[in-house]
Order: structure tokens, then sequence, then C-alpha cells
């Protein structure tokens, strides 16, 4: 029966520069050929990892921390949070001077201008400042939307919208997502469309929105590099992402 990789991409496909390690690169055409599936499974959008799906000939990916789903080349599933209750969070936001960024399938649209918050996050993902429409969603869809506020902050917005999670991924920045949207949902939908159990899924990764997926998959491998609540629910720690560790690791899993 088929078996299939999952990869988160900052700080498990990507090294601290932004690139994929030619071992690791190597490692994963090596895990193709011994007649693995590859997939990627990330909180990225669709347009942010063009580079990536060439360089790795992907064809299959969860993109939003799983709003947004490909199976080879064909969007298969699509999900985000509804324009009223976006406009609830958004206006809760606003009176706290945190602002938002909407994220469709080929851009980016920020709330405010001038924001530091939101500059300093995007920069982390080599990402330019994005246009500004303060009302791009409510007449776009949006796969994902991301509010600018600190760890401090997320406490009030958890008890005030209890319907939605907020995954952080920056210290100044968290993701907007349903309550039961996660990777491990979008790749469910991926596990539907090629008719195999969950077991058969290997997911690799290293952040906090990486965790409902390690503990769903059959094998989930954090990196040495990932977030230590990321490393407490992983089967396998891997190396760091800098020194061969996802080479590595394909290898002591006799994947390679």
């Amino acid at each position: 029966m088929t078996n299939i990789l999952f990869f988160d991409i900052d700080g498990t496909l990507y090294n601290s520069e932004k690139k994929i390690p030619k071992s690791a690169k190597e490692a994963i055409f090596q895990a193709r050929a011994n007649g693995f599936e590859i997939a990627i499974a990330t909180g990225r959008a669709p347009f942010m990892m063009q580079s990536i799906i060439e360089e790795l000939e992907i064809d299959t990916y969860v993109t939003f921390n799983g709003q947004y789903v490909v199976y080879k080349n064909e969007v298969i599933f699509t999900d985000g949070i509804p324009t009223d209750q976006l406009t609830k969070i958004i206006e809760f936001g606003h009176e706290r001077n945190h602002p938002v960024v909407f994220i469709d399938d080929k851009k980016m649209i920020a709330s405010v201008d001038d924001d530091s918050n939101i500059e300093k996050s995007l920069q982390t993902l080599k990402h330019p400042y994005p246009v500004i429409d303060p009302h791009f969603y409510k007449s776009n869809n949006v796969y994902q939307t991301l509010i600018f506020m600190e760890e401090k902050d997320e406490p009030d917005y958890t008890k005030e919208f209890p319907d939605v999670k907020f995954v952080r991924w920056h210290p100044f920045s968290c993701d907007i997502l349903p309550k039961d949207g996660s990777k491990a949902r979008g790749i469910q939908k991926v596990l539907d469309k090629m008719n195999i159990p969950i077991s058969n899924v290997i997911a690799f990764g290293d952040g906090l929105n990486d965790i409902e997926m390690l503990q769903s998959v059959g094998t989930g491998v954090a990196m040495g590099n990932s977030h230590e609540k990321t490393k407490a629910v992983a089967d396998v720690i891997a190396g760091h992402v800098d020194e061969d560790g996802l080479a590595n690791v394909l290898k002591s899993l006799k994947i390679i």
C-alpha cells in the first residue's frame, strides 16, 4: 500500500537561510524513487511556495494550515473564517491596535499601512509589506487571516472567540483558523482522495502549527530545532535542519 511523507516548509524543508539543504533535496528525491509519495503541509499560501513545488516536483500540498488542499494539482478542499465572525475579530483587534493581513491563494492584503509588527513578521518569510485594503475580506475568498498581537494578548482573544483557534507562528503574529482547522484535517482530505489510512503517513515539522499533524499521523517527526511543545508530541526527534537533520532522519527511518 502507498506510503506518503508530508513535510512542513519553514524550519523543516527550509533551513535558517530559507533554503532547502542539498542533502535534504537529494534525500527527498531518493525517497520518491523508493516508492514514497511526497507532499507538503504548511502554513504558507500556495503563492509563497511555488519555488519549492518546482524544485521538488510536488503536486500535492496542504496549505494555510489545512484551509486550502491540492491533490495532483487539483484543489480538493477550501475553508476559512465566516465573514461575520471575522468582522468581530477584526473590530476587537482594531480597538487594541492589532492589525490583520488577509491571504488568498494569490496574494496578501494588509488592513493598515506601515505597521512594524507586520513588517517584522513577514520579513521572516522573506515577504514584502502587502498592499492595503481593510475591506478585502468582505468581497473576496480569504483562506487565512493573520492577526498581529503578542502572546500576552492571546488570552483575551481565546476567551472572546472560543469558536476559532489562534495558532502562533511568530512572536508578533497568530494564524486565525476555524475551530477544527489544522494540517491534520488537510492531510485527511488528501488521504480520503487516495483511499489510504493515516497510519501510512510520516509527517515532519517543527512549529506549534505542526502539533496536531504529528499527533495524528502514523509517525510524527519533529526537527531538532522544533518548539519544545512540538517535540513533546513527536514519535521521533530528528537533528537540526541546518545540520542535515532531514536527510539523516530519512536514513534512520529506512525511507532511504
